[in-house]
């Protein structure tokens, strides 16, 4: 996605504290050597290059673990780049428990609560390969600061380069009551136990890789006749407020999945828009206030109670709450 970037638009320039291999952007190094700048273990420093940068027209990526950017250089992340309004695009890798071994260190489980709460700051998830590319491409045409953030563990790929992408717009991943909704590898989710003329029992919100659990778990549950309408909400701010209020107006009850706080994050975020417009019975599926650990990625998902037989049981219990 850097590189395309980089081919499209020449004043894209890439920035690096030391972790070029780690936050695959040496793609764009080896393509564009002259555009790209390593700033060493530097976080802060390199957050205030790359708003210099953005001040003489250079649209910079700055990219690191989530944990250090933008975790450790948020203070110059709100002062030199957002209260500026600075065109700089944060790319925030490793995010999440899944990061695995490397622990709780590295494991950032806060960021989209620091970053969302940052005003002229969009904030975006991408739930696979394929969507990163998208969203990577389409922030260089955004106005003001944006932050990408990325998981670190192969995910499973569930998107095609012709599924809809848009920052701001909410898509409906799964809908219980059609067939053949999305392409590619999502049609082999999709078959009809419903009327269209029904209301879902509930809807799952997610974002990010964990948004194939929430797949999971509907096709799960649709075998249980219970109907789902999955939204992949990748856009954290600006939120896609009509999608997810017409959702919950519709379903009566909602499930939020992250792999981050519950406090805080992407659930938080639609639990404000829903207080304000359409209260709902709500579960947040996510880290419940803990710091995350060492471990294999797959155990760490099961044991902070992400995995897809958790978000069905917080769909079964929202119900209940009708």
């Amino acid at each position: 996605g850097l590189v395309s970037a980089g081919e499209k638009n020449k004043n894209v320039v890439v920035l690096c504290a030391d972790l070029t291999e780690s936050t695959r952007s040496e793609a764009f190094k080896k393509e564009f050597p002259e555009r790209f700048v390593e700033l060493g273990v530097a976080e802060q420093n390199m957050a205030s290059v790359a708003s210099g940068m953005a001040a003489v027209g250079k649209i910079p990526f700055i990219s690191s673990y989530a944990m250090f950017s933008p975790g450790r250089n948020w203070e110059q992340i709100r002062t030199t780049i957002c209260y500026n309004d600075r065109h700089v695009i944060i790319g925030g890798a490793h995010a999440g428990v899944s990061v695995g071994p490397d622990g709780a260190t590295h494991q950032a489980i806060e960021d989209i609560a620091i970053t969302r709460v940052l005003p002229n700051m969009t904030v975006v998830v991408p739930c696979d390969a394929v969507e990163a590319k998208k969203a990577t491409i389409a922030s260089v045409g955004l106005k003001g600061v944006v932050y990408l953030r990325f998981a670190r563990e192969k995910t499973p790929v569930f998107t095609t380069d012709q599924t809809p992408f848009k920052v701001g717009k909410a898509e409906v991943f799964y809908d219980s009551r059609k067939t053949n909704l999305a392409v590619g590898p999502l049609s082999s989710f999709s078959g009809p136990t419903a009327k269209d003329d029904e209301n879902f029992d509930v809807v799952i919100i997610g974002c990010g890789p964990l948004l194939y659990n929430a797949m999971l778990a509907a096709k799960g549950l649709e075998g249980e006749g219970v109907k789902v309408k999955v939204i992949n909400n990748h856009t954290i701010k600006p939120m896609d407020e009509k999608t997810i209020i017409e959702a919950a107006r519709e379903a009566g009850a909602v499930v939020t999945v992250e792999e981050h706080q519950v406090a805080g994050g992407m659930g938080s975020a639609v639990a404000e828009v829903l207080a304000k417009n359409h209260p709902v019975p709500i579960e947040f599926i996510g880290v419940q206030n803990k710091f995350g650990q060492s471990g294999a990625p797959e155990e760490l998902i099961e044991h902070y109670g992400m995995s897809p037989k958790h978000i069905i049981e917080a769909v079964k219990k929202v119900i209940r709450r009708k």
